[in-house]
């Protein structure tokens, strides 16, 4: 098998995907069709034992207790109360609820590892208080799409876990590294909107709030940095492994939602629902990738790969700068867990073999992925933020909103590449 071959079946899959067809579905069809035509039927003898390994990764009920624990500060109404909490510390800020959007969602984001979550519930808080004080369109759409993108980046996050199980590496360290590129990449979006709103003096004037009544709102703020706390602490300290840790998450969020009256059976039943769909359609897709993984490595596609890219003579930098273009491209038209399980295990022992360190080229992929999310005409986000709003504008409005954050998050990755101990150096001292 050759380069060429290669290049045809990755294309293939990605025509597949860009039709329509469901991830796991092309995955599974393209691993099977690839494997037959080269080794016959003993592949599907060995599609079994694969499928039942697969399923049996201990890390992988990290996926469903993450979620439920998203779900339950959802519907326990937290992340309002924590939308008005920050609203009431940021609001005087230039730049007023734009920047409450921000700090709410990487805070929604540290609890709920979702970005289409994130998104959709903090767009749904905060569009009727920014349309009631007159924000412009695009800066308040854009914002909530952009900032929902940190859902996938902050830990918990369902992309780290997803990549995580295809390459084999510590989902703790993984998480741990999201830390501070996370923060940095939030404070970056704030210092945007700080700086193009005193340059622009066209936001509304917020009231300025008692001091009395900021203090009495911080005990709103409390249950999410307990969770996050909770979660993080004991990954970082040893204490649990992602699994133990993100059922500590849920004892919490249950814990919070029961002490402000808003744990129900009905409430519970909708958590429930939902996490299944979402886990469902998620371990469906890790299947598909591990079947998929099966036949690249016995065609040993990655070693044909990585000896293409060193006849190529390029440096580890300049193959970043390229993946960089073609993720661009392919996030036009993809969405996350396509772009990761179509791309990672091609890409994974190529960068491996370049010598660049697996956990940052996690955090490099889904920074990628964030910039997915917000990039038309298949950005998640764009579509979740444009159905939360209830004036039914034009999405063009979303769009222009979210162009200087994707150029921000373009810097933000080079200065990734260039400093790559922002996302090894928390991880190191685990």
């Amino acid at each position: 098998m050759g380069i060429t071959e290669v290049t045809i079946a990755f294309l293939a899959m990605l025509g597949l995907l860009v039709l329509g067809m469901p991830v796991a579905v092309v995955m599974v069809l393209i691993g099977v069709a690839g494997g037959m035509m080269a080794f016959g039927w003993p592949i599907i003898a060995s599609a079994g034992p694969v499928v039942w390994g697969a399923q049996n990764e201990n890390i992988l009920t990290a996926i469903p207790l993450f979620i439920l624990m998203g779900e339950l500060l959802l519907r326990g109404g937290i992340a309002d109360r924590m939308y008005g909490a920050l609203a009431v510390w940021l609001n005087r800020l230039p730049g007023g609820l734009i920047h409450t959007n921000i700090g709410a969602c990487a805070m929604f984001a540290a609890t709920s590892g979702s970005s289409v979550a994130t998104a959709a519930t903090i767009g749904t808080v905060a569009l009727p208080a920014l349309d009631a004080r007159g924000y412009p369109k695009p800066q308040a759409l854009g914002s909530l799409a952009a900032g929902g993108t940190l859902g996938i980046l902050i830990p918990p996050s369902v992309a780290l876990l997803v990549y995580g199980s295809i390459t084999n590496n510590s989902i703790g360290q993984l998480f741990i590294a999201g830390i501070v590129p996370g923060v940095l990449l939030t404070l970056s979006f704030m210092v945007y909107i700080l700086v193009s709103n005193m340059l622009s003096h066209g936001t509304p004037v917020e009231v300025d709030v008692p001091l009395r009544e900021k203090l009495a709102q911080l005990r709103f703020l409390i249950p999410p940095m307990i969770i996050f706390g909770v979660v993080m602490g004991s990954i970082y300290f040893g204490i649990a492994t992602p699994t133990e840790s993100a059922a500590l998450g849920v004892v919490a969020a249950l814990f919070f939602a029961a002490a402000g009256r808003r744990l129900s059976w009905t409430i519970l039943a909708h958590a429930f629902i939902r996490t299944a769909e979402l886990t469902g359609m998620i371990i469906l897709i890790i299947v598909g990738s591990f079947i998929l993984n099966v036949t690249l490595s016995l065609l040993g596609v990655a070693q044909i790969m990585t000896q293409w890219i060193g006849g190529l003579g390029i440096s580890a930098t300049e193959l970043l700068l390229a993946m960089v273009v073609f993720y661009l491209i392919l996030g036009c038209f993809m969405e996350v867990l396509s772009m990761q399980v179509a791309t990672i295990p091609i890409a994974y022992p190529i960068v491996t073999h370049m010598g660049i360190d697996p956990l940052w080229f996690g955090i490099f992929v889904v920074l990628m992925s964030e910039i997915a999310m917000i990039t038309p005409p298949v950005g998640m986000n764009l579509y979740v933020v444009q159905g939360v709003r209830q004036d039914r504008g034009a999405i063009g409005d979303v769009i222009r909103g979210v162009v200087p954050y994707v150029a921000i998050m373009l810097v933000f990755t080079g200065l990734l590449i260039a400093f790559p101990g922002l996302a090894t150096w928390l991880p190191s001292h685990m």
